[in-house]
């Protein structure tokens, strides 16, 4: 039914841009059912197609399009979208939805395997249909399906999940107007276009596209070209020298058609290779300030957060330094596997301890370091004895062995009277740790440095 209901509605909104005695200008449905089928892959089941089928059927049957002409395009739509899906799942996975610039010249062939399938049946059709040659009829057709293809599939296969929305929203609501800067240089763009006319003017867009590109992401990016595509086709089919009715299957106008959509890959291409560049930026800002083995903050990304959460609060603070005892014989009883496999769970359980603010880092090989802001003495003593008591639930291994380990902890507390570096509360929670070690370890020992 749903792809009947896109089908149907698709075929109506193209229908209405079809001159009399000619192919429609704008013919979304084909591009949509594929979209859709690729998204939702239920809906390319039988039932699926059949329901597309009589869709196309119905739209043109309410127009009063006669059955033969009826039946002859809606094959030709039917075939093109058959085509265009066996090529698209027969691609690597890798190469699907549009996560690398290369995915984009893949996409490309499903357009042309698309266009050329339609080609065929609407070559054969068209001197029935419309008087003209096999050639002329197979060339426009083609290239008709081509651009409506490349204009809406990369939108369509870029747009974001509905359990990804609730992020997209959020991203927005923390916009400024200053993101919107590429879209209104784009918009005036198009506008001097309209203004100073000519040929050359298609190419007005190209820049800002790019810069849309650079600022966004691709799905909107795909969207602001898909605009940008149909926008400056509309325009060169009301060109005089692009009469519809005296030009529809000459080289000049599939050679505008077909450059400007090909013209608008490389906003995309950007895009996407932008976005893999941020995706790349991004895990190796993660892999540098983070333990590689538990995930938690190292040493110098820990140092630098808690550091900066101490001068920017002036409250009461605390830091807890831990460290798991026997460590040493962990390892040698369970191997390093095991050893690392303890680790995790230990980052885990201290992690789950925590509030929202507080900075947990590993600065060792089985050491810890905490830095509680906005802390009083009290909660911070709460908060080390539930690590404690956390870290003693047995973990299981893999193997389906059970261990239980301890840890012990070192705190150090500040009223915020006085301002407190960093360093010194580590320094004095180190201390207390070690006392905690030569009292029998698995213990919480305590000191204010001020």
């Amino acid at each position: 039914m749903l792809a009947g209901a896109v089908v149907l509605a698709a075929c109506l909104a193209g229908l209405l841009t079809r001159p009399v005695g000619f192919l429609a200008f704008f013919w979304p449905a084909n591009a949509l059912l594929l979209g859709l089928m690729i998204r939702v892959p239920g809906t390319a089941r039988p039932s699926g197609w059949l329901a597309a089928g009589a869709a196309y059927m119905a739209a043109d049957l309410i127009i009063g399009t006669p059955l033969l002409t009826n039946v002859i395009l809606n094959a030709a739509n039917l075939a093109g979208v058959g085509l265009a899906y066996a090529v698209y799942t027969r691609l690597p996975p890798g190469l699907r939805r549009l996560r690398h610039p290369a995915s984009l010249l893949h996409l490309t062939l499903v357009a042309v395997a698309g266009g050329a399938a339609a080609g065929v049946i609407g070559g054969l059709a068209n001197p029935i249909l419309f008087g003209r040659s096999v050639i002329s009829g197979w060339v426009f057709w083609c290239v008709t399906e081509i651009v409506n293809f490349i204009a809406i599939l990369p939108a369509l296969l870029s747009a974001p999940t509905l359990a990804a929305w609730p992020r997209v929203r959020a991203q927005l609501a923390r916009t400024r107007w200053t993101d919107y800067l590429p879209v209104l240089a784009l918009a005036l763009s198009c506008l001097a276009a309209l203004l100073i006319g000519g040929p050359g003017t298609l190419a007005f867009p190209v820049p800002a596209l790019l810069w849309c590109a650079l600022a966004y992401p691709v799905f909107p990016t795909a969207v602001l070209t898909s605009l940008f595509g149909f926008g400056t086709l509309s325009l060169v089919a009301a060109m005089p020298v692009f009469d519809v009715a005296a030009s529809q299957a000459t080289s000049d106008l599939i050679s505008a058609r077909l450059g400007i959509s090909l013209v608008a890959l490389a906003p995309i291409m950007l895009a996407i290779a932008m976005q893999n560049r941020n995706r790349l930026m991004a895990r190796l800002q993660h892999l540098a300030a983070h333990d590689t083995l538990t995930g938690v903050a190292n040493r110098g990304a820990f140092q630098a957060r808690a550091q900066a959460l101490l001068s920017s609060r002036h409250g009461p603070a605390a830091a807890l330094m831990i460290d798991l005892d026997h460590f040493k014989s962990v390892n040698d009883t369970v191997g390093h596997a095991g050893g690392d496999a303890v680790l995790v769970t230990f980052s885990q359980r201290v992690a789950q301890c925590l509030r929202r603010d507080d900075v947990l880092g590993r600065v060792g090989g089985e050491e810890f370091a905490v830095c509680l802001p906005d802390c009083p003495a009290r909660d911070a003593i709460g908060i080390a004895e539930r690590i404690r008591a956390a870290v003693k639930q047995p973990i299981r291994l893999r193997d389906g062995r059970q261990l239980t380990v301890t840890a012990s902890v070192g705190l150090s507390t500040t009223d915020g009277t006085a301002p407190v570096a960093l360093e010194a509360l580590l320094a004095e929670a180190d201390a207390r740790l070690y006392d905690a070690k030569s009292r029998g370890r698995d213990r919480v020992e305590g000191i204010s440095p001020g």
